[in-house]
């Protein structure tokens, strides 16, 4: 599932939270409710991977989020 399926179905605190702390690594209410509504899946483009620091966003996902932050149209992938 691409990062623009999967952003409308998890909660607005969830996106909220996602723009606010963009590039860091996700919260665990965060981490699980993207997981659960892409079933779980940790191995699409927006999957940046778990760090020391914890579970992160690819960089590009990290640059989707930040236009749909400035209301600007965000790249489709």
């Amino acid at each position: 599932m691409k990062i623009f399926e999967w952003w409308p179905r998890v909660g607005a605190e969830t996106r909220e939270w996602l723009i606010e702390h963009n590039g860091e690594p996700l919260s665990q209410h965060v981490l699980a409710d993207i997981m659960a509504v892409t079933g779980g899946t940790a191995d699409a483009p927006w999957w940046g991977g778990e760090s020391a620091e914890g579970a992160r966003l690819s960089d590009e996902a990290v640059d989707w989020i930040e236009a749909v932050a400035n209301d600007e149209e965000p790249t489709a992938w």
